[in-house]
């Protein structure tokens, strides 16, 4: 549920995380009774814990439309990721997957694991994919189509340019956001989102998992995993690898807040597409997730912990933004808060600092200018960050105080990586 460390030092954490734990088992109760569902219910639960419970906010048709379309793009996924698959072979499944998912006896064996399993059993997401609605399944097949495509052409390409980037994050992510907007349209209870904005929802998340698992991404055998662009990249070293050496330290840093700095740019996108949403149990759905990007870029800014193992939010950390983001106030409360996170920690000798400063205080002034920052719930975590010995608590306070004094704030700090699970 969390380590005893981590709680005895967050004593607050204790509720949510209880509560947690307790939505976790009623989800797996929740399992239906059908091999096929179960099969895929089962199979959410293994490969992503955290979006198996977010899930749970979606009434029954639109939850099972969403389940069948994250395992398909997750089987999808397992093809792209699976270096062992020489590219002569990768790059026709990728193309015509669209259409695997229509046949019932269709698999492939590739992946590890719990992927391995999705892989050898995708008859059963065949089974579920065929029972949805009409609009279901022509909204899945044709986002899956795009994203095979989009994926087989960066088999035989690499990520160069900022454009490239974008690109790729589209085809992987972009499309996700596109997708889930046709499904929430199709169950009728949301009008369809621009294309642009449901495109920075995905890409938002995309770019913060790039940027969080670079080491793993970067020691992946048989072959390492690039997505850094090399625009960026090679302004701070000449291999992308060298980063992770401690001689590199600095350089490797900058690199990383200059990747953090353009992932920035989706922000206000992400909370227009969110504050325009009328379901409560979409925008739930929607928000719970962007809020954990904007935490988790908030701790891998300036942290070279990034080049050295995981970085991600404390559970108990996690456990209240699931349990208390329930209203838009809530969002902008949380997007303004980390936001002056990280701008308490931005080093004016940064290369990037004026663009950094720049793109958190749009975010900041779209957040003051929505009239609700002191209409939400508020809740505070005491730990001294980690990410700059020389950057203290006062630090945070102040940089907070200066960009919006009146605002009930919690405060957010990036935690010691022994507490990270």
């Amino acid at each position: 549920m969390g380590s005893l460390g981590a709680i005895l030092k967050h004593p607050d954490d204790l509720y949510p995380l209880v509560k947690l734990k307790m939505a976790a088992r009623h989800a797996e109760k929740q399992i239906p009774p059908e091999p096929h569902w179960a099969f895929c219910y089962t199979m959410l639960h293994k490969v992503s814990r955290s979006f198996a419970l977010v899930i749970q906010q979606l009434r029954t048709e639109l939850r099972n439309a969403v389940c069948v379309f994250y395992l398909v793009l997750r089987a999808l996924d397992t093809v792209e990721d699976d270096t062992s698959i020489p590219s002569d072979v990768k790059v026709p499944i990728l193309i015509a997957f669209h259409r695997h998912i229509y046949d019932r006896e269709w698999h492939f064996a590739c992946g590890t694991k719990e992927y391995k399993v999705l892989m050898d059993e995708f008859h059963h997401v065949s089974t579920a994919f065929l029972e949805l609605g009409k609009s279901y399944q022509e909204g899945i097949e044709d986002i899956t189509k795009r994203m095979g495509a989009g994926m087989a052409k960066f088999i035989c390409k690499e990520v160069e340019t900022v454009d490239d980037y974008d690109e790729y994050c589209h085809y992987v992510a972009g499309l996700v956001g596109l997708g889930l907007s046709k499904l929430f349209h199709a169950s009728g209870t949301e009008d369809l989102a621009p294309d642009y904005l449901s495109n920075s929802m995905g890409l938002f998340l995309q770019k913060t998992n790039i940027i969080r698992d670079y080491l793993e991404d970067i020691n992946e055998i048989p072959k390492s995993r690039m997505f850094w662009p090399r625009q960026i990249w090679s302004k701070y070293a000449n291999k992308l690898e060298d980063l992770k050496y401690e001689e590199n330290s600095e350089n490797a840093v900058q690199c990383l807040n200059d990747l953090v700095t353009n992932a920035l740019i989706h922000v206000e996108d992400c909370l227009k597409y969110m504050s325009d949403l009328r379901d409560i149990s979409i925008f739930r759905f929607c928000a719970i997730p962007q809020v954990m990007a904007i935490g988790t870029l908030a701790l891998c800014y300036n942290n070279i912990e990034v080049f050295r193992g995981v970085v991600k939010m404390r559970r108990g950390l996690t456990a209240k933004v699931i349990d208390r983001t329930k209203t838009m106030a809530d969002v902008y409360g949380a997007f303004f808060d980390f936001s002056c996170m990280v701008k308490s920690k931005v080093d004016k000798k940064d290369p990037n600092a004026a663009k950094t400063l720049s793109r958190l205080e749009a975010i900041q002034k779209t957040c003051r200018e929505s009239g609700v920052l002191t209409k939400r719930k508020s809740y505070v975590i005491k730990s001294a960050p980690r990410y700059n010995s020389a950057l203290n608590f006062s630090s945070f306070i102040s940089a907070r105080l200066a960009s919006y004094q009146v605002h009930a704030s919690y405060q957010v700090h990036a935690l010691f990586h022994e507490y990270m699970i």
